[in-house]
């Protein structure tokens, strides 16, 4: 009898919930079984408990030694600025004048467009990453090239062209009309096409007029399903143009409430200057917020506010922002997001890390069930990671005795070298 089951032998780990609010929310098998049917989870327990449901002629792939979890979701990130990570800047502002604008123009040639995006999710693959919110650049065709890499490999992703109608160079503006009605024409193109999604993209409040404000609302109101994502209080003197440009909003985000660009599906990036107004309407709208460290901290942006994030309890995710960002890697972004937390005095296990990375990624884009965990039914986008990649992490992780102490360890330690395959849909996408 032929059969497309695969089997996965390994310690395995992934969440029911946010380690921080639900103790139990922690699932690990120490020498457990992935059993997968045509791209997605059968099911994911003890070996020894569902080995005899193998059926004969199955080879099971044996990674014991190893870990596998879910892929790595990464909820905000630009493909544009791949070329520009690492470019030094004093701040945010001068950094999008000297090297983002400029990396951008290129992607109205759609053969440079391609040729990135086939760059880019290689890179997103090699680093474990199976699922990513991706900013385009302001032309319609950087889109096309991206949904059509992503689409080629089976990759599920969310991606939009960039509004901007305002305070950019000439070269990278579109108008409230055009950048909408292109918009539209990328919905109808992308939206749900196998596993692509559509994201309605406000760059930021401070690169769109009113009317193109307006317009975006009024897109996101007649497609409900699709994605809304921006970026919002980053930077104080970012905050600060907002109020010159929006002074009747109570605040930044304000702005986009205001023309109704808060809901599920709604994802703001940075939320570091944030009051409890703010952090409640969030909640309120089930707005995501997309914690970005390592570019915070290149950026000398400021440090995510966990305590009263948690107290309004803001749906969280954890995010790269290349190429503000530093990094492709989540391990290596968690590590920053590690020590953002204790400079604002708090303290994150490992576990609520690994969260944050995977079905907190799943649940910013209310894709819990359908990726994010191991859930019968989910895809089977999974990555499995190596605790002895390196010497001094072989070494650290010999001397682990809690399972927290082992991905604390994996966190501070690991980078790409720690992939050692990463699978989307069942499939071998990415081999170490």
């Amino acid at each position: 009898m032929s059969t497309s089951m695969q089997a996965y032998r390994a310690s395995l780990l992934h969440f029911t919930g946010d380690p921080a609010f639900d103790e139990h929310a922690t699932q690990w098998h120490g020498d457990g079984l992935l059993l997968v049917e045509d791209g997605k989870v059968k099911a994911a327990g003890d070996y020894s408990q569902l080995i005899a449901s193998v059926p004969a002629g199955v080879e099971v792939q044996d990674y014991r030694g190893k870990i596998i979890c879910p892929g790595f979701v990464d909820t905000h990130i630009h493909y544009p600025q791949t070329d520009i990570i690492g470019s030094p800047a004093p701040g945010l502002l001068p950094w999008l004048d000297n090297y983002t604008f400029p990396a951008e123009r290129r992607f109205e040639n759609p053969e440079h467009a391609a040729e990135v995006a086939d760059f880019f999710l290689a890179e997103l693959l090699r680093n474990g990453t199976t699922s990513a919110a991706v900013y385009c650049t302001v032309h319609p065709q950087s889109v096309d090239a991206f949904f059509d890499a992503s689409h080629k490999r089976n990759l599920r992703m969310v991606a939009g062209k960039c509004l901007m109608d305002r305070n950019a160079p000439d070269f990278l503006r579109d108008t409230a009309e055009s950048g909408v009605r292109e918009s539209e024409e990328l919905i109808k193109r992308w939206h749900n096409k196998g596993r692509q999604h559509y994201a309605i993209t406000v760059r930021f409040a401070p690169t769109s007029t009113h009317e193109q404000m307006k317009l975006a609302g009024e897109l996101a109101a007649q497609y409900p399903d699709a994605y809304i994502q921006t970026h919002v209080a980053e930077n104080t003197d970012e905050v600060k143009w907002v109020k010159e440009l929006y002074p009747d909003a109570r605040s930044y985000l304000d702005v986009y409430d205001q023309y109704g660009l808060m809901r599920k599906r709604a994802l703001y990036a940075h939320c570091i200057w944030l009051d409890d107004e703010d952090r409640a309407r969030m909640a309120a709208t089930h707005s995501a917020a997309t914690i970005c460290p390592t570019s915070n901290l290149f950026l000398g942006s400021g440090l995510f506010d966990f305590p009263n994030a948690d107290k309004a309890r803001v749906p969280l995710s954890l995010a790269t922002d290349v190429g503000g960002g530093t990094s492709f890697s989540m391990l290596q972004t968690m590590n920053e997001l590690y020590k953002v937390g204790r400079m604002g005095g708090t303290y994150l296990p490992a576990a609520r890390m690994f969260y944050l990375a995977t079905l907190g990624g799943a649940r910013a884009l209310q894709l819990e069930g359908t990726i994010g965990n191991f859930a019968p039914g989910c895809d089977a986008d999974f990555v499995v990671l190596d605790p002895k990649a390196t010497p001094i992490l072989a070494r650290r992780s010999a001397t682990t005795d809690s399972l927290e102490e082992q991905l604390f360890a994996l966190a501070i330690l690991g980078d790409d070298r720690a992939i050692a395959a990463t699978y989307s849909a069942g499939r071998l996408a990415h081999q170490r």
